[in-house]
């Protein structure tokens, strides 16, 4: 616990204190956020906000992972190691989106096909290496099963395990990336998401396998340093949102967005909650397929009729409540309600699916 404290407490410093510098050194050089101009005309006098903030996140909980350990003596652990290395290969791929618009002055950056090549590659290498590095006890960071709150089913096998992560840490990552779309919206909802995996790690650690064999333990390889992980993570977040929050001063960017989805996935995976997930980030989950049902039902009705229908004002869902007469903040809150919502109903069920 030393350790989660301390990770925390160090990012959560870097970020609450870096993100202003990152803002001056932003603003100087011109890396202001291109804003669509067929998107609510509230946001155009958000054009030239800073963005790339995701970078002050990747870079602070890295600072608290490396300190914390350093400062306590802990061993970093493969499963850890593999969720940071997830998390930065994103956002890498992110920084080079974020890169592309501000060089291009556009809202665009990476082509789709760029974008998702470039997820799968960082996916595929974490779901090689995952499957890999088995401990005294031959556990892996990963299990090729399929799981909710612990594994279930046959195993699929590595071919078709590492296809799997790859469409997960897609979905994942592109479902926060179009979470964020109003300010602080995604960062709160990923801290709830984390403060879960963290809960979730401890507790698997109080019910290790390797320590405590019994029917309701939980056979995963590093939960001490998956907690750490996610509180890290949480603390450079909530650094973050200081300056994220409505109005935000500086935005995260696809360099955020990407790293932050990539690290819930990273944590389900490694945890072994690949499908809880899905109620863990249920809200990021209600607002991608607020942007499917909008495309699918148009694209339809335009082929039958010759003329789209749209489900909603605009997607995604956020955007739809801003074009109502919705503040912006409202908006923002009342999300969050719901993140919270499906948080706590996602640890109420990992609670209660507790094998007796």
């Amino acid at each position: 616990m030393k350790t989660v404290l301390l990770s925390a407490a160090v990012s959560l410093f870097c970020a609450l204190f870096g993100t202003p510098l990152a803002i001056r050194i932003f603003s100087r050089r011109g890396y202001g956020q291109e804003i669509r101009s067929d998107g609510p005309a509230g946001h155009l006098s958000k054009r030239g906000t800073p963005t790339m903030g995701g970078t002050v996140i990747i870079t602070a909980a890295l600072a608290g992972y490396l300190v914390g350990h350093l400062v306590t003596g802990d061993r970093m652990s493969a499963s850890g190691l593999l969720v940071m290395f997830l998390m930065t290969g994103l956002g890498l791929v992110g920084f080079l989106d974020d890169f592309i618009k501000l060089y291009m002055q556009r809202s665009l950056g990476l082509r789709s096909g760029a974008k998702l090549a470039g997820q799968a590659v960082v996916g595929g290498i974490f779901a090689v290496l995952a499957i890999r590095f088995p401990d005294g006890y031959d556990l892996t960071p990963a299990s090729t099963h399929l799981s909710f709150y612990s594994d279930f089913g046959i195993a699929l096998g590595p071919v078709l395990f590492v296809v799997w992560v790859i469409l997960m840490v897609s979905g994942t990552s592109n479902a926060v990336n179009l979470t964020d779309g109003l300010d602080g919206l995604a960062t709160g909802a990923a801290i709830l998401a984390l403060a879960a995996y963290m809960i979730i790690g401890i507790w698997q650690l109080r019910n290790d396998c390797t320590v405590y064999l019994a029917q309701g333990c939980y056979p995963v390889r590093d939960p001490q340093d998956l907690a750490i992980v996610a509180a890290t993570i949480m603390g450079a977040c909530i650094g973050f949102l200081w300056w994220n929050a409505p109005p935000a001063k500086i935005f995260m960017g696809d360099t955020g967005s990407l790293a932050l989805g990539g690290a819930l996935a990273g944590l389900a995976i490694t945890t072994h909650t690949e499908l809880l997930l899905f109620l863990l980030g249920g809200l990021f989950v209600i607002i991608t397929m607020s942007d499917v049902i909008q495309v699918t039902v148009f694209k339809v009705t335009r082929i039958r009729t010759g003329r789209g229908i749209r489900v909603f004002k605009m997607a995604p869902l956020q955007h739809h409540f801003e074009l109502t007469g919705w503040a912006e903040t409202t908006i923002v809150v009342r999300f969050w309600i719901i993140a919270g919502i499906c948080v706590a109903l996602g640890l109420g069920i990992f609670y209660v699916g507790l094998p007796a």
